[in-house]
């Protein structure tokens, strides 16, 4: 795909060794995925300008390149992917698909009525691509979707309303970067605040989830969730969470679908490509965006 972008030499790096021959020259930077800026000597890339993510987020980045070198993400590659699996949490949660699948494993038939999707109502916190793709799918299932944003906006509302807003929902889907000002967002207060038998749903990170007050709600049996990501992150084999009750968990894999390389490369050659022809690229992040 870069090889497609006029103006460009591609050349190809591994983390955590020397970087190529021509690498002096190099204006732009790919990280793969979940690469850490310390793992890549930038003073070797002494005229870089950009640098591209292949990921959504860019939390790990923001204030630690040097003065003048933007910072671009991949926003609209992962979008569908992570939809797709926060549909696929819900309506596992709600059939009892997991449930199912333990009394199969011990030929034991079930047969009970379970909840449904449909009708219910979901607060999406963080309004960007990904809340674009969450609210198209739900609603071919008959489920509505609210989008709260840092500042309201047509369609949106505003964080300042979450307060009065929590307690109206059946499900809260958690798609923000991890920022100061999001770290910790999902408090205990936050918590108490959500309907019983609500649904936490974190498709963002985990930094953006107190753990220990999840634990406490997922114990006391008033709160469900589906965590595709974790604080600590991976979590260790005697954490708490493994076990707790009414958790659907996945190991960081929401937007890790077959196809997930060539749609961020995609977006980082559209990215380039603009930059090359003397233009801003569109997924600039800004500081703690």
């Amino acid at each position: 795909m870069l090889s497609e972008v006029t103006g460009i030499r591609p050349l190809r790096f591994e983390p955590g060794r020397p970087l190529p021959a021509g690498a002096e020259l190099a204006e732009v930077l790919i990280p793969a995925f979940l690469t850490r800026p310390d793992s890549i000597d930038l003073t070797g890339l002494p005229k870089l300008r950009l640098v591209q993510m292949l990921t959504a987020g860019a939390d790990g980045w923001i204030g630690q390149l040097p003065d003048g070198v933007l910072l671009s993400n991949a926003r609209g590659a992962h979008g569908a992917s992570v939809a797709e699996w926060v549909l696929g949490a819900l309506l596992t949660i709600y059939r009892e698909f997991g449930g199912f699948a333990d009394t199969k494993r011990a030929c034991r038939w079930n047969h009970h009525q379970t909840d449904t999707l449909a009708g219910k109502r979901v607060l999406g916190i963080g309004a960007g691509d990904l809340g674009i793709e969450l609210r198209r799918k739900l609603e071919a299932f008959d489920a509505t979707l609210t989008l709260v944003g840092v500042n309201a906006r047509d369609g949106v509302h505003g964080v300042d309303e979450l307060p009065e807003l929590l307690g109206g929902f059946d499900v809260v889907v958690l798609m923000v970067p991890v920022t100061g000002k999001t770290i910790g967002l999902v408090d205990a207060k936050f918590l108490t605040r959500m309907a019983d038998d609500a649904i936490l749903v974190n498709v963002a990170r985990g930094p953006v989830v107190d753990s220990e007050a999840l634990l406490s709600e997922l114990i006391s049996g008033r709160l469900r969730a589906a965590l595709d990501v974790t604080d600590p992150e991976p979590l260790p084999s005697d954490h708490p969470l493994w076990t707790a009750p009414g958790i659907l968990l996945t190991p960081h894999v929401a937007g890790n679908s077959r196809g997930s390389t060539e749609r961020a490369y995609a977006v980082a050659a559209s990215e380039i490509a603009r930059f090359a022809a003397g233009e801003q690229p569109k997924n600039l992040v800004h500081g703690e965006y």
